[in-house]
């Protein structure tokens, strides 16, 4: 009897994925959005816990982006902050490389997988899908924080959590003037099609943003509320009510309680279970409409040996399950 694979079932499934058996991969080894060292190591740990074999294992075909180690070696001598941006420079370089690659995978009817690397990537994930799929791209953020600052609202002036503002359109010319770095960003997510699951430390800044934009989130209080299987269905009904939309899924694993993910940059108590973690990349995986996945902030620099393993384990796992792995 021949075995049916999981690229297969999620083949019969994808409605937008023209060569759906082949994983399009980007390792972004970056952590130039935030102040801590290792978040760049976090997509060679995922390699070397063998994320790619697992894929293949699945039934797809994997091909990678080329020339991984320029992100290390792009990095400006001289990159003072504009206004409260640090590293600005750095992080537009990265961004823009970033979007490329994915593009790239996007156009060739790959699924994209990217692997970070801090969040601030997902600027130039989201630029590089939606030049394929468009403005009705929508967009499914699985976070503890909100990540949609403005060069003007954020206090600590890290790119990582920012990289929403640009892609929404929400910054004004004085944050974005024509000569910034960022000039290269234009508004490609629309409001109505972003949704968020899992939020819990969200600055007072953001959440004025999120109220005068009225962008939809789900907080850990809904999850509490509702259970996970009701948030998620509530999320998609939100941005794709038909499921007839492409999604791309951007998963940060400090969503994940510190107990399930300890070593992340931003840990935050009281975060999504293991299961609810991949319960919600299962679902979206059974729509048949994911076309690029986020997976960032592991920090192999953080904690003991045995918070690394566990944290890269769950990571791989996550995008697994995303990728059509099931329970039965």
């Amino acid at each position: 009897m021949t075995l049916v694979t999981d690229a297969q079932l999620m083949a019969d499934r994808s409605k937008f994925l023209k060569n759906s058996t082949t994983v399009g991969i980007t390792c972004v080894p970056f952590s130039g959005g935030q102040p801590k060292g290792g978040v760049e190591d976090g997509p060679v740990e995922m390699v070397r816990f063998g994320i790619l074999d697992q894929i293949q294992g699945m039934g797809y075909s994997v091909e990678l982006s080329e020339n991984m180690d320029k992100y290390r070696t792009m990095q400006p001598a001289h990159d003072p902050p504009i206004g409260k941006l640090k590293n600005p420079r750095y992080v537009s370089m990265a961004a823009r490389r970033v979007a490329e690659q994915v593009q790239a995978h996007c156009s060739q009817g790959r699924l994209a997988v990217t692997l970070g690397g801090d969040h601030s990537i997902a600027m130039g994930t989201l630029v590089g899908s939606s030049a394929v799929y468009g403005d009705d791209l929508c967009v499914v953020w699985i976070d503890a924080h909100s990540d949609i600052n403005t060069p003007s609202s954020t206090d600590s002036g890290n790119l990582h959590g920012c990289p929403l503002s640009f892609v929404l359109g929400l910054c004004d010319e004085s944050d974005v003037p024509a000569d910034s770095p960022f000039a290269w960003v234009k508004p490609c997510i629309r409001q109505s099609r972003l949704v968020y699951i899992g939020l819990r430390d969200v600055d007072a800044g953001e959440k004025a943003i999120l109220r005068k934009h009225n962008i939809k989130a789900f907080s850990m209080h809904d999850v509490d509320k509702y259970g996970i299987g009701r948030v998620v269905e509530m999320a998609l009904d939100h941005v794709n009510k038909d499921r007839v939309l492409p999604i791309h899924m951007s998963f940060d694993v400090d969503a994940l309680d510190p107990s399930v993910a300890p070593a992340t940059g931003t840990p935050v108590r009281g975060g999504l279970t293991f299961r609810e973690g991949h319960y919600i990349c299962e679902a979206v995986a059974e729509t048949g409409c994911l076309v690029a996945l986020d997976l960032v902030e592991v920090n192999p620099a953080l904690g003991d040996p045995e918070s690394l393993r566990q944290t890269v384990a769950v990571g791989c796992s996550l995008v697994r399950c995303s990728l059509g792995e099931s329970l039965l």
